[in-house]
């Protein structure tokens, strides 16, 4: 295939996506698959909330999961504030972004 300068963003994205069906047609086990971006994933809220190690394991897990659910229920509440933001621009007859 050409290099990818050559290729328009719609372009790229299509093949991104061909790629990725192509990976998961030939996986086996996928859990396995993403483990260590999981895994990463959530040793990060371990090292956010004790990034020095000092923590017994346990008191470090119970912090880390509340760090957890911090996280996502902020991004909870980002995607309700933009959907009410949309929400009340149609109301108000103007386009929403």
């Amino acid at each position: 295939m050409a290099a990818s300068t050559s290729l328009t963003p719609e372009q790229l994205s299509l093949r991104a996506q061909i790629a990725a069906h192509e990976l998961w047609a030939n996986c086996q086990d996928p859990a396995a698959h993403t483990l260590p971006a999981r895994q990463a994933f959530l040793d990060r809220f371990e090292r956010k909330v004790d990034p020095d190690g000092v923590l017994d394991p346990a008191e470090r897990a119970r912090r880390a999961e509340h760090a957890r659910k911090r996280y996502f229920k902020t991004l909870a509440l980002k995607s309700s504030q933009v959907r009410a933001a949309k929400a009340a621009a149609r109301r108000e007859g103007g386009a929403a972004a």
